[in-house]
């Protein structure tokens, strides 16, 4: 017991130094160097900012925790390439066939320039169609209307519409660092948990807890004795793209074309996810990930059951890159393989200026 209060004494007299050093992270800009940052539960209120709003980088920063991926952090996780093997974790483009949410298909135009000699590409596309990056002005904190940084909807679109938390802000930083699967989908096959992926199933926080150590990794931050490093990338495969390939082509649309709340017995979008729990938040959060990802449609499940919803803390809140529908499948065989989930991963997103999302275009490096 008393260990335990020593510890408890120290952990806050850090977080009173840091909180100290960067001036109640009001007026400086946080270090992304830093190793020692508040928890959730310790995060200062910032003025004009909705409550638990990490707007920490300064006034004009557009890229959240990405800021996190410093040299420091990018050199070292490169030490996780040992072979050299590429893994790509994106969808062919076309796929899903028919996009869920409403959303367009993609469709595809070969255009002849001199007919045996020289051909270009056309391509008409919904960005959130496929494996994507959620970018910061894609879902708002609900009930202020605030996007990340304070952006609102004016910033996006109409007269006065500008590039603020535009997507071409992460194309012109990059993003590269140490990835981590958790093979949830794996370990539920391995335990005998059954679920359907095209339904709402959410994936708690102990859950999680157990799919990491089965895997040999302790999924809490390092800053509580766990794996997880500050700007660490998190991608979870739940199963979807397992069900996607082995769904008909008739079920696949029948499930994307569904209407409705999706709650209640109603008709609608429900898929596997991450839990609205407040554990989960408090591990998104603590954990400081640089950037999470799934290969479900919502990463979260869907649709919350909660007055809230996971995209409005990881976006708009914390500024943390939100990917989903990545194709996990080789490299959870990869990573199973090798018994290594930790491995280097690179992201290119689109340097579109006044951009919402991107395509993903990533791969695992191991």
């Amino acid at each position: 017991m008393a260990d335990q209060k020593s510890a408890a004494g120290q952990r806050l007299t850090q977080i009173k130094d840091f909180l100290t050093m960067n001036k109640t992270a009001t007026t400086i800009p946080w270090d992304p160097d830093c190793t020692k940052f508040p928890t959730r539960k310790e995060l200062p209120q910032i003025p004009g900012a909705p409550p638990e709003a990490a707007w920490v980088w300064g006034e004009n920063d557009n890229i959240g925790r990405l800021n996190l991926l410093t040299p420091t952090r990018v050199a070292a996780a490169a030490k996780e390439i040992r072979t050299g093997e590429i893994v790509p974790v994106n969808l062919p483009l076309d796929c899903p066939k028919q996009p869920a949410f409403g959303r367009e298909q993609f469709k595809h135009e070969i255009k002849t320039l001199l007919e045996n000699v020289a051909y270009d590409d056309l391509y008409h596309m919904n960005t959130q169609s496929g494996t994507q990056w959620d970018g910061f002005r894609h879902f708002a904190h609900v009930p202020t209307g605030s996007f990340y940084n304070g952006a609102k909807g004016s910033d996006i679109v109409g007269p006065s519409a500008n590039h603020k938390c535009s997507i071409h802000h992460w194309a012109e930083h990059g993003i590269a660092g140490r990835g981590i699967l958790l093979d949830y989908r794996g370990y539920a096959h391995k335990k005998g948990i059954n679920y359907d992926p095209y339904d709402y199933y959410p994936i708690s926080w102990e859950e999680l807890y157990q799919c990491g150590k089965d895997q040999g990794i302790d999924i809490r931050p390092a800053a509580q004795g766990g794996d997880i490093k500050v700007g660490d990338m998190l991608f979870v495969r739940s199963g979807w793209k397992e069900a996607y390939d082995t769904a008909t082509p008739e079920k696949r649309e029948k499930a994307a074309l569904r209407h409705g709340t999706g709650k209640d017995g109603e008709d609608g979008q429900r898929y596997v996810g991450l839990s609205q729990e407040e554990k989960v938040l408090d591990w998104l959060h603590d954990c400081y990930f640089a950037a999470v990802a799934g290969d479900a449609p919502a990463f979260e499940a869907w649709p919350t059951h909660e007055d809230y919803h996971l995209h409005e803390y990881i976006l708009a809140l914390w500024g943390m890159p939100l990917g989903e529908m990545l194709d996990l499948e080789k490299l959870a065989v990869k990573c199973r393989e090798r018994n290594r989930w930790f491995f280097f991963f690179t992201s290119a997103p689109a340097n579109c200026p006044g951009g919402v999302s991107s395509h993903v275009n990533g791969n695992a490096i191991f």
